[in-house]
C-alpha cells in the first residue's frame, strides 16, 4: 500500500521539478513581449502613424516629392481611378484629390509591405526621451520643466495623481548618487520577538524626532511583492544592521525567505543537516 501511494509523489516531483526550472523563464518572457507591446501600441504606433500621415502631406506642398521617390500614382493608375470616380480630366482640384489620395493608399501599403519600419517609432520615442533628458538638466530645461509640473499641480484632477505617480518613477528611475535605501537592518516589527527585514530610508519626521530621539524610518517590503509593505519609525538603536545588499534582501523577500545569501546560510538548517535528512527520505528524490 505504501509502495502505490509512493508512486503517485514520485511521479509528481518531476512534474513539480520542470515547473521550477521553466516558469520563471516563461513569466519573464512573457513580461518583456507584454511590455513591448504595449510599448508598441500605446507610444511607437501613434508616432508612426503620425510619422505616414506627415509624409503623406508633403505632396501638397511639393508636388515633385512622390515622382522622386517612385510612389506616386502613374498615368496609367491615376486615369482609370478618374475613369471610376467619374472624374473629368479637366477638373484639376479632383484631380489633385485623387493623386493625394492614391499616394496615401501606396504609402499605407509600402509601410505595410516593410514591417522594419514600425522599429522607427520605437527610435523616434527614444530620440525625444533622451532630448527631454538633455533639455531638462539645463538651466532653461529646469525652469520650463518646473513651470510645467506648476500647472499640472493647479489642474484639480490631475493634483490628486501627478505628485504620487512623479514619486514613484523618482523612486523605480531617478539618476541621482544618492541610493534609494540607506542600508538594509532587522527591526522588531509587527511586535517585540517578531525580527522582520527592511530597509532604512531616513531621519524620521522632525515631530516624531522630538519625542524619540535619535529615530529613523524603516520601509519594511511585503512578500512576495516587495514595493508595498509599511513604513515605521523606530530608535536606531533598535535595529540591526544586516550585512547583506538591497537586492539580496529584495530576493529574500520575494521568496519568503527562501532565497538567503549564501554568506547568511547558517541563519537557517546547515546544508550538511540538510542532504542527511534528504538521504534518510528516499521519496525526496
Amino acid at each position: 500500500m505504501s509502495e502505490e501511494k509512493a508512486k503517485p509523489k514520485k511521479a509528481k516531483r518531476p512534474f513539480l521539478r520542470g515547473l521550477a526550472v521553466l516558469l520563471p523563464s516563461v513569466l519573464t518572457l512573457w513580461l518583456i513581449v507584454k511590455a513591448y507591446q504595449f510599448i508598441d501600441s500605446a507610444i511607437a504606433e501613434p508616432i508612426n502613424r503620425g510619422i505616414r500621415l506627415g509624409f503623406i502631406q508633403i505632396p501638397k506642398y511639393f508636388p515633385s516629392f512622390a515622382e522622386t521617390f517612385s510612389m506616386g500614382p502613374t498615368h496609367e493608375a491615376l486615369k482609370s481611378a478618374a475613369s471610376e470616380a467619374n472624374i473629368s480630366a479637366t477638373d484639376a482640384t479632383a484631380l489633385k484629390d485623387l493623386t493625394h489620395d492614391l499616394f496615401a493608399a501606396s504609402v499605407e501599403t509600402w509601410w505595410v509591405d516593410n514591417p522594419w519600419m514600425n522599429v522607427l517609432g520605437l527610435i523616434v520615442a527614444a530620440v525625444i526621451v533622451y532630448i527631454c533628458g538633455r533639455l531638462v538638466g539645463g538651466f532653461i530645461g529646469r525652469a520650463l520643466y518646473k513651470r510645467i509640473e506648476k500647472i499640472m499641480i493647479a489642474v484639480p484632477v490631475i493634483r490628486k495623481v501627478y505628485p504620487y505617480i512623479k514619486q514613484l518613477v523618482d523612486f523605480l528611475i531617478a539618476d541621482d548618487d544618492k541610493p534609494k535605501f540607506s542600508r538594509v537592518v532587522a527591526v522588531e516589527y509587527p511586535r517585540k520577538g517578531i525580527w522582520s527585514v527592511g530597509f532604512m530610508t531616513g531621519t524620521s519626521l522632525r515631530t516624531i524626532e522630538s519625542q524619540l530621539p535619535d529615530s529613523i524610518t524603516v520601509f519594511i517590503p511585503s512578500s512576495p511583492t516587495p514595493f508595498t509593505g509599511y513604513t515605521i519609525t523606530v530608535q536606531k538603536k533598535d535595529t540591526i544592521d544586516l550585512p547583506i545588499t538591497v537586492e539580496e534582501a529584495i530576493r529574500f523577500a520575494v521568496s519568503g525567505g527562501v532565497l538567503v545569501p549564501d554568506h547568511q546560510i547558517l541563519a537557517g538548517l546547515p546544508r550538511s543537516e540538510s542532504a542527511k535528512m534528504e538521504e534518510s527520505n528516499p521519496e525526496t528524490d
